[in-house]
């Protein structure tokens, strides 16, 4: 308490008695106890109004003891359980959980890490893939500011994420590797990584290129042979020794047939060999006869021009031109679909044959966009002339129905510069993205979709489109959900099919490891998504004939249903609504491969090295007899006691109002009493 505030209080304690002295003493010049208690009564009811008035803060101090946290991450893929440590893990997890010194310690915090990263201590191993990185990401966020310590139980094999080794950096805690494994070398053979196009076309060669590997110290001889059913279509001898350990094979198969065609490589197995899965990658090919071309033209160089080649030429099935209006002249009808960028008077003749030929088409607009030409010689629509410009954000418009779109976080997306002005449609157009500013959406288009007389088309009003793919890279780390959602808006627009009030998102075939999402989309006859509808798959195994059927779940925009658990083989389904007597089939392919069992050894040197770095420590997981007794004598692990402060305000006192009502009754009460009111 401050010292005015001290002074303040001893005034007005002064104060309140000399008023009460002065109302029940000085008046009747009696010392009687009637009058003293009255006076007394008098000076609390003062006393306490006047500490209101000065409000004095009192201030409050808590100890708390903070014990520091002992986090176990356990590794819960399936190449723990393909090295037969299952057990061993589990006992360890166990012999933690239970141990009464840790837990009077540390606060004991489990999580598993494979796919995902979950708080839990419930082991499968049998999670698909393992990104130890990512584990270290989260945790970094959940102990931010606290002591830590982690004990990673893993075999350290990662098998997609960043470098896990360096992850000391961002992860500022000591780290206690458990190595699930051992350092015995074995000898084996394997297909390290096997690269191939996704799609080829008919009467075409597509390359294929394979990394070889071999872990031993004799001179061997083996034999790479590609099958396509029972027909050899490729073999090689290869020849290894301890210091000519890889191979780089680059060879080219014939797409002699359209469809999804299947192949297996295969690295020849030594006879002593103890891991043989990895001997073995199944890959497919997808088989066109025919590409889709698209002409995107303008007048002038922009960073959206390449932004967009590269997005549709993401999928190998499409190619895009990049010409002048009078390149494209003439050479109309080798396209599907054409992107007129930012047009202005050149366009003229473009805009002509395309609307003689009834063409889809692409519009985008920006600050050098001609308006006055485009809304001479464009039917669709007319844009407001301001000679202004707006930034504008998108937001997605979830009701949107042609075709199945994701929300890809447009919101972060860094605003497209727009000529300002608001644009009336001649047309039925569909609403893909609406314009934001500043967060609030304006309910005009930023992209739009129309439909009219067998002709589609698409509008964005906007440039520096080259920015959202580039903030889409940003906050995933990859280009795909950008470059898909400017692939489904091409797919649509260089098609002339008849819209489906049923729609099934998929592809024709899938790694065993990845995972298998089907998504399907259903609207009613106006076309507007109906999230009413029950909707469930039929899955037939076309090898064994066994069919299952599972519910699709609505999520967001869409139905959903997770495949992931499906073995390998081809499927055929069948997705069908419940109270619309709609229905649509597919086929697809699940390709046999684990990348979990390519693995023989724990990654024992990256796990040293990270507890090196982490200034923690390793143990095998036959040697932990020691790892309690570490934790529990590591002077860096200490129960922290820490003191809250708190400034209490004398208002926020509810017992100071009782006291004053309290007083002041009993003033009256007593005075009624005496006769004296």
């Amino acid at each position: 308490m401050q010292t005015d505030t001290l002074i303040y209080i001893i005034l007005a304690g002064i104060v309140a008695l000399l008023l009460a002295l002065f109302q029940y003493i000085n008046k009747t010049k009696s010392m009687s106890k009637t009058n003293m208690l009255f006076a007394f009564l008098r000076f609390i009811s003062l006393f306490s109004v006047f500490l209101l008035l000065i409000n004095p803060k009192f201030d409050q101090v808590t100890l708390t003891d903070e014990r520091p946290n002992l986090v176990i991450a356990v590794d819960n893929s399936n190449s723990v359980a393909h090295l037969n440590q299952t057990e061993k893990a589990k006992s360890l997890v166990e012999a933690l959980s239970g141990n009464d010194a840790l837990k009077e310690k540390f606060n004991l915090e489990f999580y598993t890490f494979g796919e995902r990263f979950k708080n839990s201590d419930s082991l499968s191993f049998a999670e698909k893939q393992t990104n130890i990185d990512e584990a270290f990401s989260q945790l970094a966020q959940i102990y931010k500011g606290h002591t830590a310590p982690t004990l990673l139980i893993t075999d350290g094999n990662q098998t997609y994420g960043n470098d896990y080794e360096f992850a000391f950096s961002k992860y500022k805690q000591p780290i206690y590797p458990i190595i699930l494994g051992d350092t015995i070398t074995y000898t084996d053979l394997k297909i390290q990584q096997l690269n191939v196009n996704k799609y080829a076309y008919l009467k075409n060669k597509f390359p294929v290129e394979t990394f070889l590997v071999y872990n031993g110290s004799q001179n061997i001889t083996s034999k790479f042979v590609v099958k396509k059913g029972n027909t050899v279509v490729f073999s090689e001898t290869i020849s290894f020794s301890k210091e000519n350990n890889s191979k780089l094979l680059n060879f080219n198969l014939p797409a002699d047939r359209v469809g999804v065609n299947t192949y297996q490589a295969t690295l020849l197995p030594l006879e002593n060999e103890k891991n043989k899965v990895n001997n073995t990658y199944n890959f497919a090919v997808e088989v066109i006869d025919q590409k889709t071309k698209i002409a995107l033209v303008s007048s002038f160089y922009h960073p959206d021009l390449g932004a967009l080649k590269r997005s549709v030429e993401s999928n190998e099935r499409r190619e895009v031109s990049i010409l002048k209006p009078e390149e494209l002249l003439g050479k109309l009808n080798d396209f599907q679909l054409v992107i007129l960028y930012q047009p202005n008077d050149n366009f003229k003749n473009v805009l002509a044959e395309l609307n003689k030929e009834n063409k889809n088409r692409f519009i985008i607009e920006g600050t050098k966009t001609d308006l006055i030409f485009l809304n001479e010689n464009n039917k669709s629509f007319d844009h407001e002339i301001t000679d202004d410009y707006e930034n504008y954000q998108g937001t997605l418009n979830t009701n949107f129905s042609p075709f199945l779109m994701d929300d890809i976080n447009f919101e972060s997306f860094p605003p497209l510069e727009s000529n300002y002005g608001s644009v009336i449609f001649a047309v039925p157009f569909q609403t893909i993205l609406y314009k934001t500013v500043n967060g609030i959406s304006t309910n005009q288009p930023l992209l739009a979709t129309l439909e009219t007389n067998g002709r589609r088309e698409a509008v964005l009003f906007g440039e520096n489109i080259w920015q959202w793919r580039s903030q889409s890279y940003l906050n995933t780390k990859a280009f795909n959900q950008f470059d898909d959602f400017i692939g489904k808006l091409v797919q649509y627009l260089a098609s002339n099919k008849k819209r489906n009030r049923l729609n099934i998102d998929y592809q024709s075939f899938y790694n065993g490891n990845g995972n298998i999402i089907v998504k399907a989309e259903l609207f009613d006859k106006n076309y507007v998504f109906d999230a009413r509808e029950t909707l469930q798959i039929t899955v037939t195994d076309n090898l064994s004939k066994t069919s299952k059927t599972y519910p699709l779940i609505l999520k967001n925009n869409n139905y959903q249903v997770d495949l992931s658990h499906l073995s390998p083989s081809e499927y055929s389904f069948k997705v069908s609504s419940g109270k619309e007597n709609l229905s649509k089939s597919g086929h697809f392919q699940i390709l046999e491969y684990n990348v979990e069992q390519q693995f023989l050894n724990a990654n024992v040197g990256k796990l040293e090295q990270l507890a090196s770095n982490s200034e923690g420590d390793s143990y095998f997981i036959d040697n932990t007899t020691s790892l309690v007794d570490d934790l529990l004598g590591d002077n860096r692990y200490k129960t922290i006691q820490k003191s809250h402060k708190n400034s209490l305000p004398l208002i926020d006192w509810k017992y100071l109002l009782a006291i004053i009502a309290l007083s002041l009754s009993a003033e009256w009460f007593l005075r009624k009493y005496k006769g004296l009111i």
